[in-house]
């Protein structure tokens, strides 16, 4: 079976009803706390909405192209290689703990431009493919909402509505930071906004110590 289709009007209709699922799925999983938002939130605290932009384009365009690749096969060579898997998974987890420990630390906002910078767009798309919280909505998508008649058009329908969905759902937690500048003045309010998310940033990671203590 081919995965391009012979012609664009082959996709079948039949696929279009997933659509509203895969939105609310794309939103439910992109608006929800996770590594990607908890970190967007701080930045927008400790660097405003502009300097987070990068921050926030390239988690969204990562994920998106995170979705796209693991589609078109690259999901069957951690399946051939679960080794490979393994060790992305506890590298990644390494360093959430160790971005987790840097936001704990952050300084207040006057600070920020000494003590710490944002997040590259390179950086944060990079970053997609050690979040566990994003392998699990890659292969939800391509599994639960990708139709294999006319497989590759339905992707990247799928890797659209996502990226479409995924952009303001995630822009609110910047909002959300930035929002926060106009609160939380005193130093000491800013650490313990900062040690919260830090906090949350290792909730994120119980997954992996649940397997760990298998």
């Amino acid at each position: 079976m081919s995965l391009f289709p012979a012609n664009w009007a082959d996709i079948p209709l039949a696929s279009l009803p997933l659509l509203g699922p895969l939105a609310l799925f794309a939103l439910v999983s992109s608006i929800t706390p996770g590594p990607n938002n908890v970190m967007l939130a701080s930045s927008g605290l400790n660097f405003g909405f502009r300097r987070s932009l990068p921050h926030l384009l390239g988690v969204n365009l990562g994920f998106s192209l995170m979705i796209f690749l693991v589609g078109i096969g690259l999901g069957s060579v951690f399946q051939q290689t679960p080794g490979l898997y393994t060790v992305l998974k506890y590298a990644g987890a390494a360093y959430l703990l160790y971005l987790a420990w840097k936001i704990a630390n952050s300084g207040p906002m006057e600070e920020g431009e000494t003590r710490g910078k944002p997040f590259t767009f390179l950086q944060a798309a990079a970053f997609q493919w050690i979040n566990p919280k994003a392998w699990v909505m890659a292969v939800g998508v391509v599994a639960t909402y990708t139709p294999q008649n006319g497989f590759f058009a339905n992707l990247v329908i799928a890797t659209l509505v996502c990226g479409i969905v995924n952009l303001p759902s995630i822009g609110i937690w910047v909002t959300f930071g930035t929002a926060l500048r106009r609160v939380l003045h005193r130093p000491a309010a800013i650490r313990a906004f900062n040690i919260g998310m830090a906090l949350l940033l290792v909730a994120s990671l119980y997954p992996v110590a649940l397997e760990l203590l298998r």
